[in-house]
């Protein structure tokens, strides 16, 4: 990191000094993903992180890895990698907060007008 101030007032662009401190002294390497995140463990197995490049965004944590950091499987993708399914998409940030976010049709940032009803709604009447 460029500024070490930013690393010590700030989590958000990267790991914390205490991360970053405990990463040194007990966590062992397992590998990285495609988006250039670090996957590590200490050495009992108990704790199991990421530390991630770039924004931090749990978002970018691929499906194979998230398995391994919550405990669904016991060995890391990096040692026994899990078959591609053919359902799988890539990657798409999260876009929302941005301008990129998804609107829906009748949301008032896209006029506020919605298309007319199609008769199939019937409103409740007590």
């Amino acid at each position: 990191m460029a500024n070490p101030l930013l690393q010590v007032f700030t989590w958000w662009h990267d790991c914390t000094i205490g991360t970053a401190l405990y990463t040194f002294r007990r966590g062992i390497k397992l590998g990285t993903d495609d988006q250039g995140n670090r996957y590590y463990r200490d050495r009992k197995d108990d704790r199991r992180w990421v530390i991630y490049k770039g924004d931090i965004e749990a978002s970018r944590v691929p499906p194979d890895w998230h398995a391994w950091l919550h405990g669904l499987s016991d060995q890391p993708p990096s040692e026994v990698p899990l078959p591609a399914q053919p359902w799988e998409k890539s990657h798409r940030a999260n876009l929302s907060g941005t301008s990129g976010r998804y609107l829906p049709p009748g949301s008032l940032p896209k006029g506020g007008k919605r298309p007319p009803t199609t008769g199939d709604y019937e409103p409740w009447r007590p």
